[in-house]
């Protein structure tokens, strides 16, 4: 934008401040106006990114919905979007048994202990592979990689886990799926964007390798450790089936298992973890399914919040290689 000065001086030819202040406040920069096109877009962009949010939280919402519902509500189709005849009676039979809260207890015990493992091996993992002076570096990537298209099976797994004996134990369930090599990969394509000189210039400075790592690398990566922190709690606390293999004392249970137990037997009066009887089951019977899926969901969905600011931008910066 071009402005007009000749008016801004004195009779002596000097500026004058106050009449140049002036000019500008009046002056009117030029805007440029969006396209026809452009505008369209935006509105066909908004009305379609409304509509896949409609569409993904309508389950969530009718789960909701569901789990506060009456059996006859629910029965006949009767319940979308807001509870019909409001119950609570299968939340009650189900947090009245002290065995839901000891398996609800083991659930955020091994998800904390599988996460703090998962993320030290990880993290020591893609930070060692990333270094391309690494002698056999192909080797460890190709362990890594062949293990996401090839595994023993299930009986092997299920042989290996009881010859070390891991059954009936917490490290049944967090070490068999300690390293995801997806979440590996990202790490690894993540460490190899930083800058070479941050680390020349710590390893001038005196520092070790795992001082570099410590103090250097880890604090300038919290947007892909908390992405991975996330992907891995959400994958621990929704595991179920490894404990159901592994385990057998309902005490060591997560709670996945328990109310995967339940809802497998909701139509008998005695299938219940914990003893609840069949005046409870009634209700349980017909909403058992949506709350099964509140209470697994629930703390998930409450963290989710504090960590999703670096979940975007964590999973683009690992993924510009690799």
């Amino acid at each position: 934008m071009v402005t007009d000065t000749s008016s801004t001086t004195t009779s002596t030819g000097r500026p004058d401040p106050q009449r140049a202040a002036r000019r500008l406040a009046t002056s009117r920069p030029t805007t440029v106006k969006d396209t026809r096109g452009y505008r369209v877009f935006t509105v066909v962009n908004v009305i379609v990114l409304l509509l896949v949010m409609a569409i993904t939280l309508y389950p969530f919402v009718n789960i909701v919905a569901q789990s506060f519902s009456s059996e006859g509500f629910i029965n006949a189709g009767q319940v979308n979007l807001v509870p019909r005849g409001f119950n609570i009676e299968t939340y009650k039979t189900v947090m009245a048994d002290d065995l839901f809260w000891r398996n609800y207890q083991n659930t955020v015990v091994y998800t904390v202990v599988a996460t703090a493992i998962a993320m030290v091996l990880t993290t020591t993992y893609a930070y060692a592979i990333s270094k391309k002076n690494l002698r056999g570096r192909n080797f460890f990537i190709l362990v890594a990689v062949f293990t996401m298209f090839f595994n023993g099976g299930l009986i092997p797994n299920y042989v290996l886990i009881n010859a070390l004996g891991f059954t009936n134990t917490i490290w049944a369930i967090v070490i068999p799926n300690a390293i995801s090599v997806f979440n590996l990969l990202v790490m690894k394509a993540f460490f190899e964007n930083m800058p070479d000189e941050l680390e020349e210039a710590a390893s001038i400075d005196g520092l070790s390798t795992y001082g570099t790592l410590l103090r250097i690398v880890l604090p300038l990566s919290k947007a892909v450790i908390a992405t991975m922190v996330l992907f891995y709690a959400v994958t621990f606390w929704n595991s179920w089936f490894q404990a159901f293999l592994y385990l057998d004392d309902a005490r060591l249970y997560p709670v996945t298992v328990y109310l995967r137990n339940l809802i497998a037997g909701a139509t008998t009066a005695t299938s219940v973890a914990g003893g609840t009887g069949a005046d409870g089951m009634t209700q349980v019977a017909s909403n058992i399914q949506s709350v099964t899926m509140v209470l697994t969901v629930l703390p998930i969905v409450l963290l989710y919040p504090f960590i999703q600011k670096y979940f975007v931008s964590g999973v683009m910066l690992g993924s510009v290689k690799g």
